[in-house]
């Protein structure tokens, strides 16, 4: 299997990056196409965001170009908050090089001003190479006249999604705006918001207007100059049609290993779980697979499906960020839905009221039916207000929480049945939340401290708690 976003020994040094022969060719390579035809070979290959939305990359860049109204920008999203995932702080820790010559052909083709990477400032390992690798390619002159700006976030869920990225760029909280980036960018002048007077402002000024910013994650970033320095073909070479090349995938939950490997998109999700997470210990099989928490519960029945775009879709499903969390046969899915949709709206910034009233309400009815207190009209009010979480939200986690927890009601009924007829929850398990602060060797380092996180984002006191069992909220 062709794997080259992961080298198999760390890339420390520019000098390293630029003898392994493709280093440094992707940037050559865009300055002697120019900004459309590198466009048009990024669109050509077909590289999708892997960020989690899976949009065409070059359709993307296309979109930018083509945007008047003020200066362009360009972000580089890399705070990695969804549960389970580690492949873009992988990434970094592999081979920073190929991010910021990423940043840098994509910088150039959009015609950006300004570029600002962001990492959230709990990564302090990533900052740091990533600073290291672009302070060495300013040197050697490969980062043209696009400025790259480091950006250390905060450690909310919601610095991860794009619009709250820019706010937090321009010195805010990562508090979803209204718009898209592409029409409502960095430092942007004109109005967000319907029945504002003010001044008509010129989009051809250079200074005033929309601003319009290209947001890209790691991953997809990384992609970009292999792309450029070997073509459309070779890249289209792996993968599948609708979803070519390979991906980087973290693998956690009940495995022997969990980790993080690149494959083939296409390769079959148990095949992805066997390779990447070293399979389930003896005697236990796969009950359920999610792939963060934005989409539908993978059930063992479907454990054959392309990990591809298209593969996940076609089951109801989602290939997210590429994060797999594994639960096997002993794992009670009403706990696994409570503590997912504790995240959620813990995470949740209440600027959309349905999202965190709805979400919140959720999590209590789940509960109630987790501890032995549930009733059917839990159930029914779960049912109620996942048809209205999503009203007026600003960003995906309503929906997030809406297509979790309605998935996992629907594979597992009989599941919620049993809490409900026994009083108590018949396969009692402590499960933490696959939030990751470290995956190494096999071993996985969850971030306990978030049972203690409220809803308004600040932190209970440490009870002294440390074993891994956390407090009921």
């Amino acid at each position: 299997m062709t794997t080259f976003l992961l080298p198999n020994d760390p890339i420390t040094s520019i000098d390293m990056y630029l003898a392994n022969g493709i280093g440094g060719s992707g940037i050559r390579r865009a300055h002697e196409l120019g900004p459309s035809a590198t466009i048009d070979l990024v669109s050509q290959a077909g590289l999708r965001g892997r960020g989690g939305g899976g949009f065409p990359t070059g359709q993307k860049w296309a979109g930018v170009a083509a945007q008047t109204g003020g200066r362009r920008y360009l972000v580089c999203n890399g705070a990695e908050g969804e549960p389970g995932t580690f492949k873009d702080r992988a990434l970094l820790r592999a081979n920073p090089y190929q991010l910021v010559e990423g940043v840098a052909i994509a910088g150039f083709a959009i015609g950006a001003a300004e570029a600002f990477v962001c990492l959230k400032a709990s990564f302090r390992r990533e900052i740091e190479a990533v600073t290291r690798a672009v302070q060495e390619f300013q040197q050697a002159g490969l980062c043209g006249d696009c400025t790259v700006t480091i950006v250390a976030g905060p450690d909310e869920y919601l610095f991860g999604e794009e619009k709250a990225m820019l706010e937090v760029i321009e010195g805010n909280e990562p508090l979803p705006r209204w718009l898209p980036p592409y029409l409502h960018g960095l430092f942007a002048t004109a109005p967000q918001l319907g029945w504002q007077s003010h001044d008509r402002i010129d989009p051809t000024d250079g200074t005033a207007g929309s601003n319009p910013t290209l947001v890209n994650n790691v991953e997809t970033l990384s992609n970009v100059p292999h792309i450029v320095a070997r073509g459309a073909e070779w890249f289209r070479s792996m993968g599948t049609v609708e979803s070519p090349g390979t991906i980087v995938t973290t693998v956690v939950g009940d495995v022997v290993a969990p980790d993080v490997g690149e494959v083939e998109m296409g390769t079959p999700l148990r095949d992805v779980i066997d390779v990447v997470g070293s399979g389930l210990v003896a005697g236990r099989s796969v009950k359920a697979v999610f792939s963060g928490v934005a989409n539908a519960v993978v059930t063992a029945a479907d454990l054959d499906v392309p990990v591809s775009y298209e593969g996940l879709q076609a089951i109801g499903s989602g290939i997210g960020s590429a994060g797999f969390i594994v639960y096997d046969d002993t794992t009670c899915m009403a706990d696994a839905a409570y503590r997912f949709s504790r995240f959620l709206s813990i995470e949740s910034c209440g600027q959309c009221p349905p999202c965190k009233l709805g979400s919140s309400a959720i999590t209590g009815h789940l509960e109630r039916i987790e501890t032995g207190a549930g009733t059917s009209s839990d159930l029914d009010a779960i049912t109620g207000w996942l048809d209205h979480v999503t009203d007026g939200s600003r960003c995906f986690l309503a929906t997030e929480e809406q297509i979790v927890v309605s998935s996992v009601l629907r594979a597992f009924p009989e599941e919620f049945a049993e809490h409900l007829a026994l009083g108590r929850c018949p396969r009692p398990r402590r499960l933490p939340i696959p939030k990751l602060i470290d995956l190494d060797g096999g071993r996985a380092v969850y971030d306990e401290s978030f049972w203690r996180k409220q809803p308004d984002w600040t932190y209970a006191p440490d009870a002294g708690v440390d074993d891994g069992t956390e407090p009921r909220t």
